[in-house]
């Protein structure tokens, strides 16, 4: 499944031009414990194809719609 993410630099973009890079855990000790929550999770995407940036960003799992950048 394919949606949109806006890179600050490129422009809105499909996903499929970036690589996923996991939650951004509130507790750094848990960084190697995943929930995959339903529902809103922040999370960081590599901009691979693009400018090779990393991006924030908070995303609904169930929708696939991202709800802010940081």
């Amino acid at each position: 499944m394919s949606f949109r993410i806006t890179c600050p630099v490129c422009g809105a973009r499909s996903s499929t031009e970036f690589r996923y890079g996991g939650e951004v855990p509130e507790n750094w000790r848990e960084v190697w414990r995943r929930d995959n929550p339903e529902g809103p999770c922040r999370e960081r995407w590599y901009h691979e194809f693009g400018c090779r940036r990393w991006l924030t960003l908070v995303r609904d799992t169930r929708t696939d719609e991202i709800l802010s950048y940081e």
